[in-house]
């Protein structure tokens, strides 16, 4: 399978398609890296490669690139709260995902973010419990373990949806990957509430987590055109950008917590 991506992938950046180049390449070396015997099996040539080419289109122009870019120009302008808010946002929406997701093999732990969301969000006024604490800490290792299962990218994990072709747990795959930036949001969570307690001051927020609900992989991999023009990339870009608008505005917790709460109950892939 990591061949057969592999070669897609090779094929696509020929073509001078370079999302579907992203889509097909980073997927393979998700898989090869995922096992010793994989990774021994495809061969160093075909790694060496793949991740050349991989480098190259992190230097290009195009949707998996840029959206990210422009995220983290933005957060740059924000106080770091206000990053944290912005990204927490964004998790809420992969709430209802995460949760029918979580009726797969494996995946269990994608039904657990609307827990570490209301910990998170929690966590803004008061430390976490240390269960509450714990709550975090076992789920940041059970995301940073999915993406190496087979269960996170071999065939048939996938579900249903209505009129449209089925959501694959690899499509989790894009933007540096779903499962690791909720981790790298969380964990920097967690990091935050032990610097305030000990009187430090909090390493930097993350942003990779507010592109994730755009789920990029599954659009590329089931459509035709520009991502940009996909209707359902289009309404999570209005989110995103309507959520830089409320964190830069007088927002109070009030309202955050609102927000938060209708985010929860949205289903991005409805």
């Amino acid at each position: 399978m990591a061949k057969i991506y592999y070669q897609l992938g090779v094929e696509a950046m020929e073509a001078g398609n370079l999302n579907r180049a992203q889509l097909w390449l980073t997927r393979a070396d998700t898989i090869y890296s995922s096992d010793d015997d994989i990774y021994k099996k495809v061969g160093e040539k075909l790694m060496d490669d793949c991740s050349d080419r991989i480098g190259q289109l992190e230097e290009e122009h195009f949707f998996y690139q840029d959206i990210p870019a422009k995220i983290s120009e933005m957060a740059e302008e924000l106080p770091d709260v206000r990053v944290r808010v912005w990204g927490l946002l964004s998790l809420a929406r992969l709430v209802k995902p995460g949760e029918r997701l979580a009726l797969l093999p494996g995946c269990e732990a994608l039904g657990k973010l609307g827990r570490a969301v209301d910990i998170a969000l929690k966590s803004f006024h008061e430390p976490p419990t240390e269960k509450e604490f714990n709550e975090l800490k076992n789920l940041c290792g059970e995301l940073y373990e999915l993406g190496d299962e087979p269960d996170f990218w071999g065939a048939g994990s996938e579900i249903a949806l209505q009129g449209r072709a089925p959501f694959q747990v690899f499509d989790l795959n894009g933007l540096m990957g779903a499962h690791l930036e909720i981790e790298a949001y969380l964990d920097a969570q967690l990091k935050m509430v032990c610097a305030l307690g000990q009187g430090e001051e909090a390493g930097p927020a993350e942003t990779g987590i507010i592109a994730q609900p755009l789920l990029p992989d599954y659009y590329v991999r089931t459509q035709e055109g520009s991502p940009e023009e996909n209707p359902g990339i289009k309404a999570e870009l209005e989110r995103i950008w309507s959520d830089y608008a409320f964190v830069s505005s007088d927002m109070t917790w009030e309202l955050v917590s609102r927000r938060v709460a209708e985010y929860k109950e949205l289903d991005i892939l409805a």
